[in-house]
């Protein structure tokens, strides 16, 4: 199956294609998609460290942790902001889950998450929050233009399930 992304490409980051290798620096070092290889990993990608619904989002996946550890998963969020940053945010809000930077945004754009948005009529690029549930390397789940309100617990019952 193959999707239209807003350019007119045919998107290739679809249910049952193989994930696009990353390494990414966290607060707690590199992290690569190979460190995944025998777990599930849970990747989203949020627009901004410290904004309302992305501090929800971070805050509802760190809420779950332990049931997503449970379940065999791993969470990881990324953004484009710093690891200074992300430091920042993780002891604001006390999460528990890894936070990677992409400052560069070649990982958000290799998911296809780098997206033209529209506010208030001015158009923009920006991070889409889209979810990945990624084993053996295969993406098994996706979820683009995420809300907030109940994703992370919809995204443990797919880990569950899988």
């Amino acid at each position: 199956m193959t999707v239209s992304n807003l350019e007119g490409h045919l998107s290739t980051i679809t249910e049952g294609a193989k994930a696009p290798e990353f390494e990414l620096e966290t607060a707690d070092g590199p992290v690569r998609l190979a460190d995944y290889a025998g777990r599930t990993l849970v990747l989203y990608f949020y627009p901004k460290d410290d904004t309302t619904g992305c501090t929800n989002e971070a805050k509802a996946f760190s809420e779950l942790a332990d049931e997503f550890a449970k379940a065999g998963a791993s969470v990881l969020g990324v953004s484009k902001d710093s690891v200074a940053s992300h430091r920042k945010f993780t002891a604001k809000y006390g999460l528990s889950v890894p936070l990677g930077s992409d400052p560069a945004g070649a990982m958000v754009e290799r998911y296809e998450s780098w997206v033209e948005k529209s506010l208030y009529g001015r158009q923009y690029m920006g991070i889409d929050r889209s979810t990945f549930v990624i084993r053996d390397g295969v993406i098994r789940k996706l979820w683009r233009k995420v809300r907030v309100p109940g994703h992370a617990e919809a995204v443990l019952a797919a880990v569950q399930a899988l």
